[in-house]
């Protein structure tokens, strides 16, 4: 049954109207919706506010490393440690390692650039903050809604973005209304300020229907996957922050870890792989697995035999970041709304930090839309924010970092080597721009371009498979429903990924949401896609590296997902 079908039989759908809707409940959509009510309390004023959240509640869906600089926190609420935001772990020490199979080169501090030095920091998990970010947003009368997805951008007349829809409850597989269906519901707006993180599905849209990105560079993402550890205290470092390069990943593909000691004797095992890397054989996942077992990272989580206290497995998660910095960033604001946060791609991948450039960007948006609804307006461009945005420090950052990912699309040696002189020798005053043409998809080589990669099997101590890993992250999604991985064509992964590409979806997909099982039906040795969308934990990566953007993500019943608790 069509959407247009369902609002014929049940519609039409109840409406409510707002002076500011937000999309996503994560550090940027809550930022913009603390300074809209900040800023019409100082200014005696009302302003009506609505946060959007798909996942179960604020920070349920979570996922960053995160060192956090507080930088845009302190612009937003300046006693933030009065008030009790778990900011608690300061980073103590920064190191960053060049990795090879069997040991480790330490670069020495003096020579890191300044993007590697976190004093002043902290080791926070990001979820936890935006919890904490949700109690002080509602606080200050921000409604929130948990639980329900906008799953659909609503427009006027004159093509002004009105608002948005969320996604109806209660549809079967078959797509036909079940006894428990619930129409979805219009949420009205002067402006729509959208915030769903990297990739977003109702963003993805916007960038397209509005041409946000013409005369950009192709965005760059890259596929981060986490675990968190307990460990035994004689191991844990309290503020430690690790970084490092190369193993197990070859010298051509972009990637690198963090390791960070968090409070309480937790450690935070990440993994970044740059989702423009070229061989179809390569699974982020099990490289991620592969790394856990250098000699320098599993001494924190091993040691039994010299009576220490077995190291424990908390959580796992996987999250596409938005990599492309400043060159890729979209046009930032069309008729009725923005984007702001990662939904745009503000993150500096050079620092590995994107949470202050959500803060900034949700509190430059806000201030340019209270200046609208204060002055009569609706449904026009917001231009004031990304003029402020272009004189701020963070632009300034983010405008010294523009080269980095560039760069490290030259491999490994050539990537260092040149942000070391931007970064260390030029303190980012860089005379050149380099700019990129290709999107990730279409970086990835014909499988018998490439060599095949043989990945040991897990051990269940230190490395583990996707299953037992999509469980810890509490991932659960109403099983009848409509998959919400679609295909565009459900011929093209038989008929062109499998020959050409080895299947890659069964790689890139850090949750075993894709497999190739043998077709009964068709015979003859032949195999067909399943899709098990239980397992997806929303980290969008199949939405940007299948090669032939047959797979669109698009919004599950509300509440489904992952259930992060400590990421």
């Amino acid at each position: 049954m069509t959407q247009e079908e369902i609002l014929a039989q049940f519609g039409p759908r109840e409406a409510i109207e707002y002076d500011v809707v937000v999309v996503g409940g994560g550090p940027a959509g809550l930022s913009a919706a603390i300074r809209l009510k900040q800023l019409a309390a100082l200014n005696d004023k009302e302003i009506s506010v609505v946060v959007l959240e798909k996942g179960s509640e604020p920070g349920a869906h979570i996922l960053s490393g995160a060192i956090m600089d507080p930088r845009a926190l302190t612009e937003l609420i300046p006693d933030w440690q009065a008030k009790g935001a778990p900011l608690n772990q300061p980073v103590t020490a920064d190191t960053f390692l060049l990795m090879s199979e069997t040991g480790a080169t330490r670069v020495p501090n003096f020579m890191l650039p300044p993007n590697f030095h976190n004093d002043g920091n902290y080791i926070v998990s990001l979820g936890n903050v935006v919890r904490w970010l949700a109690t002080q947003a509602e606080e200050l009368g921000v409604e929130i809604f948990p639980g329900f997805p906008a799953a659909e951008v609503l427009y006027n007349d004159d093509g002004s973005v009105k608002g948005v829809a969320t996604g109806n409850l209660g549809i079967g597989k078959d797509g036909e209304p079940t006894e428990n269906f619930q129409l979805g519901m219009e949420l009205h707006a002067k402006y729509t300020l959208f915030a769903e993180g990297a990739r977003g599905h109702l963003g993805r849209q916007l960038i397209t229907r509005f041409k946000l990105d013409d005369g950009r560079d192709p965005q760059s993402y890259g596929i981060g996957i986490k675990e968190l550890w307990e460990i035994d205290p004689a191991r844990h470092e309290p503020g430690l922050a690790i970084h490092t390069a190369g193993w197990p990943l070859p010298n051509d593909t972009y990637g690198g870890s963090f390791v960070y000691h968090a409070e309480n004797n937790q450690l935070i095992i990440g993994y970044v792989v740059g989702l423009d890397y070229q061989n179809p054989h390569l699974s982020p996942f099990e490289e991620f697995q592969r790394f856990k077992t250098h000699p320098n990272i599993r001494w924190y989580l091993e040691g039994q035999d010299q009576g220490l206290k077995p190291a424990k497995r908390i959580s796992y998660g996987a999250r596409a970041i938005t990599a492309g910095g400043l060159l890729s960033l979209p046009k930032t604001v069309f008729p009725g709304g923005a984007l702001i946060g990662c939904e745009a791609g503000y993150l500096n991948a050079s620092r590995i930090k994107g949470s202050h450039a959500a803060i900034k960007t949700g509190m430059l948006a806000a201030d340019a839309a209270f200046e609208a609804v204060q002055a009569g307006r609706q449904f026009d461009e917001l231009s004031s924010y990304p003029e402020a945005f272009e004189k701020s420090w963070l632009h300034t950052e983010l405008y010294k970092a523009r080269n980095f990912k560039q760069w490290f699309k030259k491999g490994l040696t050539v990537g260092t080597v040149m942000t070391g002189i931007e970064q260390f020798v030029l303190r980012g005053h860089i005379p050149w721009t380099i700019h990129r043409t290709e999107a990730d998809h279409a970086r990835l080589k014909p499988a018998a371009e490439c060599r095949k990669i043989a990945y040991p099997k897990p051990d269940g101590k230190l490395t583990f498979d996707r299953l037992s890993s999509v469980f810890i992250s509490n991932t659960n999604h109403e099983e009848n429903q409509p998959a919400h991985l679609t295909l565009k064509d459900p011929t093209v992964p038989t008929r062109i990924n499998l020959p050409e590409y080895a299947g890659p979806e069964s790689r890139y997909c850090p949750a075993g949401v894709y497999e190739f099982v043998p077709d009964e039906a068709a015979g003859g040795g032949k195999e067909r896609l399943q899709i098990n969308a239980q397992n997806c934990v929303h980290c969008k990566t199949c939405d940007i590296k299948d090669p032939t953007q047959n797979i669109v993500w698009v919004t599950p019943e509300g509440g489904g997902g992952p259930n992060y608790t400590g990421m």
